[in-house]
């Protein structure tokens, strides 16, 4: 009998359709929709998140990646002011006798505080202060400073009539540019030339549960470092000024209305040349986030699956929210042309592909592309039965290196070919919504100082960078499309060595892993800074 592929492009509507009600009958393979385009392989980045912490300084004002406001009073423990009363976008309007309210602005940078005038600008009246800094000039509404390390802004006293508010604090040389590009030129043209920006982390995606579209965080919010996420507008502006395709993920709990706001002021206002990837909330499939439970909790609702098997039904139900939402973008940009329609689910799970997520309530035909994070994991735990973290400890960098090499690299091939398999079964284009080197302690073994230090050491060390060039390589040789790396710049910890870079001033020569994936990129025809 001829191959299912070929059946299907002679086959007319009313005869698919017949075909796939008799295999579904006899139990045989579903009768797939015709191919998507194929998406070639680029290399797409995951953003680090916006915090006072960030050490990639993305944004020109350092007030838009500032902590919620933290209540103090005299005589009390830190912290335990009382509560704060704000405006509508944030600002201290009011203070109690013996309080204040205070923000950390730069911290963790470990001396690699930019060099130069800090400015920061402010309308209304109140005592200002910058912690841990020199100021040089002080007139109304505008305030110079060096700072001799990571510092914090202070309110003393505000005048309620003319609360201060507006308040930006802006990195050096960028008082000029700011109003019309409000991102950090050296950030820009380190990032100019990826394919897709994932907002996964600005979108706060992991921490987002109800949200309402009069909830969202919009421009004039005095930082975008909140629960609702980065505003859609900023978003859309960095993909515009990169030329990249924006990534978004929907929150798990947002409603239609949310969506459909949310997908209008993105066709309003993104550049007509790019397309858009779609993709609902962030590893359902994961319990550690809460995504993961809700999906199980609505599966439940909706009688999808098993009841003694409600992971199932939570797949079910990924399926189900994230066509509806597909439905959603397309109709507000009238098609799917501008789309990609992403079905995300864990890398080494090739069943739950095949059987669920694609299959149930036919979402592949929805659908442009299924991604996965194929991790490169070596993740040592107490008792481990292969990476015992208390042995792993004694080991040398190359010891980590040779394991990766024998083992996480295979094994993460292996997930890749076996997806692709699956996609092309259903005619997906297969994408990563994440991946890279996944070597972090686990289980307590994060807690193993030997350990953190000996896998930061094995991120840095110029062997990591021939182990990227085969991964990639066999990501290409796979057939496989945009490789959305994480993530961009971030500090190392217990937690994990996630950043290509850990601060925005590191030197190339010293960075395997952003070398490794500057040549991927060369290699798809893209260049990035060096």
């Amino acid at each position: 009998m001829a191959p299912v592929e070929q059946m299907e492009n002679v086959m007319s509507g009313i005869l698919r359709s017949l075909v796939a009600a008799v295999a579904l009958v006899m139990g045989l393979s579903p009768v797939l929709a015709a191919p998507a385009a194929k998406v070639p392989a680029t290399l797409g980045l995951n953003l680090a998140g916006l915090c006072d912490w960030n050490s990639e300084l993305p944004l020109a004002d350092l007030m838009k990646s500032s902590r919620a406001w933290i209540s103090q009073r005299k005589g009390t423990p830190w912290g335990k002011g009382p509560a704060l009363a704000l405006d509508a976008n944030g600002w201290v309007t009011t203070l109690a006798p013996d309080c204040w309210a205070e923000v950390p602005l730069l911290t963790g940078m470990a001396g690699h505080v930019p060099a130069g005038q800090f400015v920061l600008l402010y309308q209304g009246q109140g005592d200002i202060e910058i912690t841990n800094s020199t100021m040089a000039s002080h007139t109304p509404g505008r305030m110079a400073f060096t700072p001799r390390g990571d510092f914090w802004l202070r309110l003393r006293s505000v005048d309620p009539a003319h609360y201060p508010k507006n308040i930006r604090v802006l990195l050096p040389g960028t008082e000029l540019t700011y109003q019309t590009n409000p991102f950090n030129p050296q950030f820009l043209e380190r990032w100019r030339g990826v394919s897709c920006i994932r907002f996964m982390d600005w979108m706060s995606t992991n921490n987002v549960q109800k949200i309402a579209w009069a909830d969202r965080t919009v421009p004039g919010c005095f930082s975008y470092n909140r629960p609702n996420g980065a505003p859609v507008e900023l978003m859309v502006d960095l993909a515009n000024r990169l030329g990249a395709d924006p990534w978004f993920n929907m929150p798990d709990q947002a409603d239609d209305a949310y969506v459909r706001n949310f997908a209008a002021l993105v066709h309003q206002r993104l550049d007509p040349s790019r397309k858009v990837y779609i993709e609902y909330s962030n590893e359902v499939w994961n319990n550690m986030f809460h995504q993961a439970r809700y999906a199980q909790q609505k599966g439940q609702e909706l009688h999808f699956g098993p009841i003694e098997r409600p992971w199932e039904g939570g797949g079910m139900y990924y399926a189900h929210r994230s066509v509806e939402l597909f439905k959603i973008w397309e109709n507000v940009f009238g098609g799917h042309e501008r789309l990609v329609r992403v079905l995300a689910w864990q890398a080494v799970s090739a069943w739950w592909c095949d059987h669920i997520v694609l299959p149930f309530e036919d979402a592949y035909k929805s659908a442009d592309a299924l991604a996965i994070a194929p991790y490169m994991a070596f993740m040592p735990s107490p008792g481990g039965k292969t990476l015992d973290s208390n042995v792993v400890a004694t080991w040398t960098v190359d010891k980590v290196l040779d394991a990766v090499a024998a083992d996480a690299l295979p094994a993460a091939i292996k997930a890749i070919n076996e997806q692709k398999a699956i996609a092309d079964k259903y005619h997906l284009s297969l994408i990563a919504y994440e991946g890279g080197q996944h070597l972090v302690g686990v289980g307590g073994g994060e807690n193993n100082e030997a350990i953190t230090k000996l896998l930061q050491a094995a991120n840095a060390s110029p062997r990591m960078g021939p182990l990227y060039d085969t991964y990639f390589d066999a990501w290409r040789a796979a057939g496989g499309g945009t490789f959305c790396y994480f993530s961009s710049v971030g500090v190392w910890s217990k937690w994990g060595s996630w950043g290509v870079m850990q601060y925005w001033d590191d030197k190339v020569a010293g960075a395997p892993k952003f070398q490794a994936i500057a040549r991927f990129a060369r290699s798809c025809g893209q260049a990035l800074q060096e």
